[in-house]
């Protein structure tokens, strides 16, 4: 590649980089401006953290903090667990009908989620699980997605391997673990940072899951920093929002090889 090709590259990448962090930046400049200069679009004559101090005291965002990380870190490992576990049973167990069932599986991917919204709505309140940490993470842990990311990892494993553990006398317990999932390690981290994100942002379910604080997640608390009786603290606003970032840019920095490498290997496959 000639010197002006790798220039105008650069140039493309470096462009392409503030327009996707734009927003980002924006909202950590507005975070620490005064509500004054907000409004009015001056300048900024000052920056101040003024704003994040009052968004923990207008409201409880370390508790909704921890509880969207408990929350998201148990729907990932019990994503990684009932996928893994389904994906193995679709691959390496013979069973009548294996292949219907799984092409019905699959299918509820065209499903939206509102539509299940009600039904497992009802079924929480029915099991009393209304502000409670099963309702949130429980429904969210079978997930065909998942299933089907797995699936096609675990078929690339040579068929030939699980006949010599089953003439070594190696179980399937066994082989799961000590096999299988060391195999399909860049897939598992590449589902689990997919599902802690979208599990992190997850706003309408825990809205109608909650009513407590206590159990509250983070974006909804994120939510509660607006009001309609004054005008709004975007500064505030702002400082919230880039707390709520942060974990989320926290994982995908420590994770971006292996999502890379994960997102890659998909794609060949």
């Amino acid at each position: 590649m000639s010197t002006s090709r790798k220039v105008i590259f650069y140039v493309i990448l470096i462009l392409s980089a503030l327009l996707l962090a734009g927003p980002m930046i924006l909202a950590f400049v507005l975070s620490l401006m005064t509500n004054q200069d907000i409004l009015t679009g001056n300048i900024p004559t000052a920056l101040t953290v003024d704003n994040y101090i009052r968004a923990f005291e207008r409201s409880p965002l370390l508790s909704y903090l921890i509880n969207s990380l408990l929350v998201s870190i148990v729907i990932m490992l019990g994503q990684l667990l009932l996928s893994s576990l389904a994906a193995y049973a679709f691959v390496f167990l013979e069973f009548k009908g294996r292949d219907i069932l799984f092409y019905i599986f699959i299918a509820t991917l065209m499903v939206p989620f509102e539509v299940s919204v009600i039904p497992n709505f009802h079924l929480i309140r029915d099991l009393g699980w209304i502000d409670s940490y099963a309702g949130l993470t429980i429904p969210f842990f079978a997930t065909a997605f998942g299933t089907f990311l797995l699936r096609q990892n675990f078929k690339q494993i040579p068929k030939e391997l699980r006949e010599a553990s089953q003439i070594a006398g190696i179980g399937d317990v066994k082989y799961y673990l000590t096999v299988v999932l060391p195999v399909a390690k860049s897939s598992l981290v590449t589902f689990g940072i997919y599902g802690f994100l979208s599990t992190w942002n997850m706003y309408l379910w825990p809205l109608l899951a909650t009513t407590n604080d206590k159990v509250r997640t983070v974006q909804i608390g994120l939510k509660q920093l607006q009001t309609q009786e004054q005008v709004n603290e975007w500064g505030v606003i702002m400082a919230g929002a880039v707390i709520v970032i942060i974990p989320t840019l926290i994982l995908l920095f420590f994770g971006q090889k292996k999502l890379q490498k994960g997102l890659t290997e998909g794609a060949l496959k």
